[in-house]
């Protein structure tokens, strides 16, 4: 059969079909163990998702339906095999991964964030990623410390 009676609608389709990898951050896969829990069911749902694309019939649709989940599931996979679960801090003397920080900017606002990994980071939810120019300002530092991120002082207030 010719290639021409094949249900391929377009080379639309097949672009779609054909997601480009999720970029991978080149800094350590460093995770909380609540982050690699996350992570191992992200990679679940993702199969999952890709396994109920698996069961249309329509070969266009099912490309398409399974392109999202099947990225999904490669990105997870392997932050999933280079994930470093670090432990919870050991002392609350020095902001370290996994700390909970809370500081006032200059402004007076006091916020609190907890330190984790680039996946887990959800600062509307009070996690920021280690990589993030305010943790990094702050790793290492004691409550009392004054450090100065973007022109505005943030004090250290509480370490948890």
């Amino acid at each position: 059969m010719s290639v021409a009676f094949t249900k391929e609608e377009s080379a639309e389709t097949a672009a779609e079909t054909m997601l480009p990898d999720r970029p991978v951050s080149p800094h350590p896969n460093l995770v909380t163990e609540a982050g690699l829990k996350a992570i191992e069911a992200q990679l679940q749902q993702a199969q999952a998702a890709y396994e109920a694309a698996q069961a249309i019939e329509d070969v266009n649709e099912r490309r398409r339906e399974a392109a999202l989940p099947l990225r999904d599931a490669r990105y997870f996979a392997a932050r999933l095999r280079t994930a470093q679960v670090m432990p919870a801090p050991a002392t609350t003397e020095a902001i370290a991964f996994g700390s909970t920080v809370t500081f006032r900017r200059g402004d007076g606002r006091v916020q609190t964030y907890q330190i984790v990994g680039e996946d887990e980071a959800d600062p509307k939810q009070g996690m920021i990623s280690y990589v993030s120019p305010v943790a990094r300002l702050l790793m290492g530092r004691a409550v009392g410390d004054v450090v100065v991120a973007q022109g505005q002082e943030i004090e250290i207030l509480d370490i948890t």
